[in-house]
């Protein structure tokens, strides 16, 4: 992980995503008017407009540089990709490390992957329910209920959102090419810190 991205940099990302979040929800047509395929097409809207795909699409690298690939969309961090070694820096307070890809990131919590949320059964979301992914944006735990949601995964932002949205952006994600992909595991910083250290 070579790619440094300073805090200031990400806080500042964040306010803008929720102004343009706060912005498309004042806009909005309310759900329960809306047909099943215009609440999937304002959900594709959220997300592509959220930058969802910034970290959960792999990219693929082109003169104009990494674009998402959209054979893998929204599939999250490449099982087969490893990353390089990190070193001290990933416990500092001021910067971060990001792939290529933006797919994986490491900072004073650990390392962390951008999840599959494609509706697959075995490594997405497949069997989540509405109600879970409502919880899991609004309380910030991984299947509602599970381990907190890591960096950079703007789930604060996303908590503010009305139901009607949270719903569309389900709609959507539910309705999208399932990919089995298992995506890592998170690595919390101490264990981190111990494989600097190791390696001397």
């Amino acid at each position: 992980m070579r790619k440094y991205i300073s805090m200031t940099f990400v806080l500042s990302a964040a306010v803008l995503f929720v102004f343009s979040q706060m912005q498309c929800s004042s806009e909005k047509k309310e759900n329960s008017k809306m047909s099943h395929e215009e609440l999937v097409a304002r959900g594709k809207y959220l997300v592509n407009y959220g930058g969802c795909n910034d970290c959960h699409t792999p990219k693929v690298m082109t003169s104009q540089g990494p674009l998402p690939d959209s054979t893998k969309l929204l599939s999250g961090h490449p099982a087969s990709m490893t990353i390089g070694p990190i070193d001290t820096a990933v416990t500092a307070t001021t910067w971060l490390y990001a792939n290529m890809g933006l797919t994986a990131w490491a900072g004073p919590w650990g390392v962390s992957y951008a999840a599959n949320i494609t509706p697959d059964d075995q490594t997405g979301i497949g069997t989540w329910t509405e109600e879970i992914f409502f919880k899991a944006m609004r309380e910030g735990k991984y299947f509602g209920t599970g381990r907190p949601l890591l960096p950079p995964m703007p789930w604060q932002s996303l908590a503010g959102l009305k139901d009607e949205d949270l719903r569309a952006i389900f709609a959507y994600l539910k309705s999208i090419k399932p990919i089995n992909n298992k995506v890592p595991d998170p690595v919390p910083r101490n264990m981190v810190e111990r494989t600097i250290k190791a390696r001397g």
